[in-house]
């Protein structure tokens, strides 16, 4: 499928109201944002603000009540259950907070899986590239109950890459890693940018995360509030702080 949009993924106006009446809560309340190609943005705010909503919307994991989501030139809200499975498997990367490993697989495995779910095999220079960089060449025949976190953690971002997705999603990818195997993980997928090309949106509380980015969005009361180029730790707290976050 071609796509001619400059942005991998985008939010309209996008609102997501949990329950009815007078309990309703507005997750999003009116968000717009745009990620572009070949950069690594952030979407940073305070608890309750929104964050995990918004990814989960723009990945098609869930559906806006109102407004659009778009990956690439595709209107989420227009397809079939089955066009979105196809979609979020051929065109989307995921890594989150919880590994999402397949147990009784092995590392490389759990890696190719999403290929092996599409009847694919890899494309060998890639596939080899990804393994180098996340340096589990010798753990691929582990079970994930044999790997460390950091190194599951690594077979999560590797099975994100291995289908050359037009865009990842990651929430808190880091958030349940140590901070050395927290940092490889982040370095890795700053390389993924920079090296490749690849396309990364990244929920996150931490302002030593989110330096990682090129570019920061800034959420409040569900909505779409500030952003932020080439942030340091520093910059974003001192933006999170007049946030409340």
């Amino acid at each position: 499928m071609t796509t001619t949009t400059k942005y991998a993924a985008r939010l309209d106006n996008g609102i997501k109201t949990y329950g009815e009446g007078e309990s309703a809560v507005h997750a999003l309340n009116g968000a717009t944002a745009e990620f572009e190609r070949g950069h690594f943005t952030a979407i940073m705010g305070p608890s309750g603000s929104g964050k995990s909503t918004l990814l989960h919307c723009i990945a098609g994991l869930d559906s806006l009540t109102s407004g659009s989501a778009y990956i690439g030139d595709v209107d989420l809200s227009s397809l079939k259950d089955r066009d979105l499975t196809l979609l979020r498997r051929e065109r989307i990367g995921f890594v989150f907070q919880a590994f999402n490993l397949v147990p009784s697989l092995s590392a490389e495995e759990n890696i190719l899986l999403p290929l092996s779910i599409g009847g694919k095999k890899p494309d060998e220079d890639w596939y080899g590239q990804i393994l180098d960089t996340v340096g589990l060449r010798d753990r691929l025949k582990h079970l994930p109950a044999e790997l460390s976190g950091g190194e599951q953690q690594r077979v999560a971002a590797a099975r994100a890459l291995v289908s050359q997705p037009e865009i990842i999603f990651a929430d808190e990818p880091s958030g349940n890693l140590d901070s050395k195997a927290g940092a490889e993980l982040l370095a890795f997928m700053r390389r993924a940018v920079k090296e490749f090309g690849q396309t990364i949106v990244m929920v996150t509380h931490d302002p030593n995360t989110a330096a990682y980015a090129d570019r920061i969005i800034f959420l409040e009361d569900g909505k779409t509030v500030d952003e932020m180029y080439d942030p340091t730790p520093d910059s974003v707290l001192d933006r999170l702080k007049s946030l409340g976050g």
